[in-house]
């Protein structure tokens, strides 16, 4: 059976792409978050894999990459509105 350091990456990949497919074409908000979510995904699980903790990070990268990319999205809709 493989391990769960084996298993996280293919793991988190898929569900961020998953997340990145419930977007629709209009929905800028939720593409940015999706790809926020996969990028900080991505970067966490490197940095877990590094350093220990790999699935851990991972779910903790997604996090801070989907609020990044809610704020990103605030600023952006801000600036369209001046």
């Amino acid at each position: 059976m493989p391990s769960l350091r084996t298993l996280a990456l293919p793991v988190t990949l898929a569900l961020g792409l998953s997340l990145a497919g419930c977007a629709t074409p209009d929905s800028k908000t939720a593409e940015r978050v999706a790809t926020g979510a996969a990028v900080g995904a991505a970067g966490g699980a490197v940095v877990g894999a590094i350093t220990g903790g790999f699935l851990h990070k991972a779910v903790l990268g997604a996090a801070a990459g989907a609020a990044g990319a809610m704020v990103y999205d605030q600023i952006r809709k801000n600036e369209e509105r001046d």
